[in-house]
Parts: structure tokens; sequence; C-alpha cells
């Protein structure tokens, strides 16, 4: 068979291998704490259920519009207005089914070879893995952990080549739980201004999970970005529905006709019962976003004072999204011994830091969408497991 080379580019995201290794432990009677996968442990709210029971039991069953049903496009845009404060057309946004889907297509529209782009290290690793797919040479910045796991706009421009033709930004941010700081997001796009041909994706997909007094800044909010500003977010993470594959990209003008047309000829269209849902939770009772909001403070409080009383382990404290990025070099263990025995030995699912990209060696990230009595355990376990070594 002849596959094509890019294929052999493409990354994968560890968090599946290590919840399937989980899966397979659990299945062979051992009692597993999953403290790796990165999706909240709620449920779908009722109301959003019933939305899409209801479109089914209508006769929603046929294609719908490549961008999206116009119901649902206007309230992104309302919700836009809402969340973020800005006025947007709903003509610029994009449905996808997950919100993986935009920041490849951001990347098939702006990366082949001979071109760079930039991306945070520690990162999303789909961000590496689809930048190389595409030829385009990936190029990372730091996220300091003395910095907040904060970008440094000064950093960010200084790697801008005239070859650069995308900036990869995330913040609240996976796999660190940073945020970028309002200053440095200021400097950026000041510095900017020197750079017209650069298009930024801003992966926002976490905005609603703030977790401290740090604000969340959109970028959207930049009136001298927005014609060359693609907005990465979704209900996956929000609204507990990851599994329903539904998200939505913004779009400037000259990008939205473009990307329209990978969404015709890759997927056609979102679903009509799962587009409907997303209208349900967007229109509906946010009182759900709340309860799990303040409930993943509860328990990022907990991981952190745990990790902290750990030997050899520390961690600063986690501003958004549901993940710690513990400190662990003062174990003197690497990250994916760490991960191995703690999944193995102590029964507990978390992600070697050099999963998320080379700068997170001697980090672990904890995700803390799970119930407070498990991190209670998982933290004991891994505490024993470090006792046990002598850390």
């Amino acid at each position: 068979m002849m596959i094509s080379d890019a294929i052999g580019k493409l990354g994968t995201e560890t968090a599946f291998d290590v919840l399937a290794r989980a899966a397979k432990l659990s299945a062979e009677g051992k009692d597993i704490i999953n403290l790796g996968i990165g999706q909240p442990d709620f449920k779908t709210a009722p109301h959003i259920v019933e939305a899409a029971i209801k479109a089914l039991q209508d006769g929603h069953h046929g294609y719908t519009p490549a961008r999206g049903m116009p119901v649902l496009t206007q309230a992104v845009a309302d919700d836009i207005a809402r969340h973020r404060g800005v006025a947007v057309s709903p003509n610029n946004i994009l449905i996808v089914p997950g919100g993986k889907v935009t920041m490849a297509f951001a990347m098939m529209l702006l990366g082949q070879a001979g071109r760079s782009i930039l991306y945070p290290d520690p990162g999303f690793p789909i961000y590496r893995s689809m930048v190389a797919y595409t030829g385009a040479e990936p190029i990372p910045y730091s996220l300091p952990e003395d910095n907040g796991f904060s970008f440094s706009a000064d950093e960010i421009l200084s790697k801008i080549r005239p070859d650069t033709s995308l900036i990869i930004l995330n913040s609240p941010g996976n796999p660190t739980g940073g945020m970028a700081k309002p200053e440095e997001i200021e400097a950026l796009v000041k510095g900017l201004e020197a750079h017209p041909d650069v298009v930024v994706m801003s992966d926002e997909i976490y905005s609603r999970l703030t977790l401290g007094d740090q604000p969340f800044v959109s970028l959207l909010g930049y009136e001298s970005l927005r014609d060359r500003l693609i907005i990465l977010d979704g209900w996956s993470k929000t609204y507990a529905m990851t599994g329903w594959r539904l998200g939505w990209g913004y779009w400037p003008d000259g990008l939205i006709d473009k990307a329209e047309r990978l969404a015709i000829n890759i997927h056609s269209c979102v679903n009509a019962p799962t587009q409907l849902a997303g209208v349900a939770a967007l229109t509906g009772d946010q009182s759900p976003v709340e309860t799990m909001r303040q409930a993943f403070i509860k328990r990022r409080d907990l991981v952190h004072a745990g990790l902290n009383a750990l030997p050899g382990v520390s961690s600063i404290l986690p501003q958004g999204a549901f993940y710690a990025f513990a400190n662990v070099q003062g174990t003197g263990i690497s990250a994916a011994a760490l991960q191995d025995g703690w999944l193995s030995q102590a029964g507990v699912a978390t992600i070697a830091g050099t999963s998320f990209g080379a700068a997170g060696e001697g980090f672990v990230r904890l995700s803390f969408a799970n119930s407070e009595a498990n991190i209670a355990r998982a933290l004991e376990r891994m505490g024993d497991w470090l006792g046990q070594r002598g850390t």
C-alpha cells in the first residue's frame, strides 16, 4: 500500500493511551482512580439531553447548512456577546464536530512546507501533531512555571520569522491550568502590529472554567486583531458534553469561506439533534456550569494542598481548566516513570508532562475532574508509593 508520508508525521494524545491502559487494568479487577483523562465527570444537564431527544422525535434527521443551523450560529454569536462583550456576526461562526476540527482546519489553511507555526510547549499535543502533518515547521515557545505558566510576549515576538503564518495560544491552558497574563496579551497584540500577515488561533475551550481571581481575556476583545483571528471554543468542557462532539470556531471574513469549504469536503455538517442540544445549552439554565465550576474550585484546592504535601512534589495553584501540572523534579524520578508507577503499582492514572512536549519533563498532569473522595484516595496512594521508594 502506498500510504502518504504525511501520516507518519502525526503524533497522538497519550491521555487516550493511558485511559485504555487504565480500563484494561480495571477490567482485570484492579481498583484504578483516573486522574488522567481531561473530561468533566458531570453528566450533561437534563434540559440539553431533552432538547436532543425532542429534535429526533420532531424529525430533525437530515443535512443542515455546512456552517451550522442558523438558530445555533446566532446562539453562539449571542453567547459571545454575553460572555466576551464583543458583537460578532453569526456569519463568522462555523459549527464543527469537536474543537479539534477548528484547530485542524486552521493548520490546514495556514500550514505547508516552507512555513512555520508557533505553539506552546508544554501544550495540547495535537497542536504540534497537526502542524507537522501540514509540512510546516513547529516552533515551540515556553510557558514557564515561575511565570504562572503564562507565555512571554517578548519570547513569542522574538520567534516570529518571515515564514511564520500562525501563532497558537491557549488560555486557560491544558495541561498547565495556567492563564495568560493580561499584560502579556496586551504586549503581544501590540507587537503583532509589526507582523500583519501572521494569523492567531486562540484556543479558548476552557474560557468559562476560571478558578481564581485572574480574569479570562479573550483575544476577540482586540479589534485590531479581529481580521486575522480564529477562536476555538465549544460545548465539551463547559457543558460536560465531550462525547457529543460539538464545537464552534470564529473565523474572520478572509477565512470563513475557506473553512466552510473544508467542512463541506470533510464532514458535510454536524448532526442536527446535537446542534439543537447546543442551542439549549447556550440559551437555557446556566446554573449547572456554575455548579461544576465551584466543584472544580474545591477539588483544585484539595489537589493543590495534597500535591504540595507529597515528598519531592510541588504545584502552583491552577487558575483555570481542571488540571494541575505538578513539578516532580524533587522526586528524582522521570515523568514517564512516575506515570507508569502510579498507574501500575498505585492504581492512579496520571499523564507524564512529556506527553505535552519536551518542556514537560519534570512535570505530571493531574485532572481533578473526579470526586473529592477519589482525589483524596489517589493522593494518599501516590504518597505511599513515593514513600516506598524512599523519595
